[in-house]
């Protein structure tokens, strides 16, 4: 019974926990004024959201970022796309014949 509820919450956990991260390391003397990331520089500490979505922590040893979005898995995919919103750091689920209307999504 302890084994299955571990399992229960381990799925639940990487269900929540599927931002992609990933880490820049500097060069010496790369970063003296801040990070640089798709050619923009982004100042030392925390940025809340890049031009891309991501969260960042910026040092002179690394920028470490996540993503502030969610991939939708549970939708129809026979009717609907998927179309990454730049406003709101997310992906809209659209029908494909009229993508002014939303699709249910049942998981990210």
């Amino acid at each position: 019974k302890r084994f299955l509820a571990f399992l229960v919450a381990m799925g639940i956990i990487v269900n929540l926990g599927d931002a992609f991260c990933f880490s820049k390391m500097n060069k010496p003397g790369e970063a003296d004024k801040g990070c640089i990331l798709d050619g923009k520089l982004y100042p030392f500490g925390e940025i809340a959201r890049t031009d891309n979505c991501f969260r960042c922590s910026c040092s002179q040893d690394a920028m470490r970022c996540c993503s502030l979005f969610h991939t939708p898995i549970g939708y129809d995919k026979e009717k609907c796309k998927v179309v990454f919103n730049k406003e709101s750091c997310n992906y809209d689920v659209v029908q494909k014949s009229d993508p002014s209307k939303e699709c249910f999504v049942s998981s990210r």
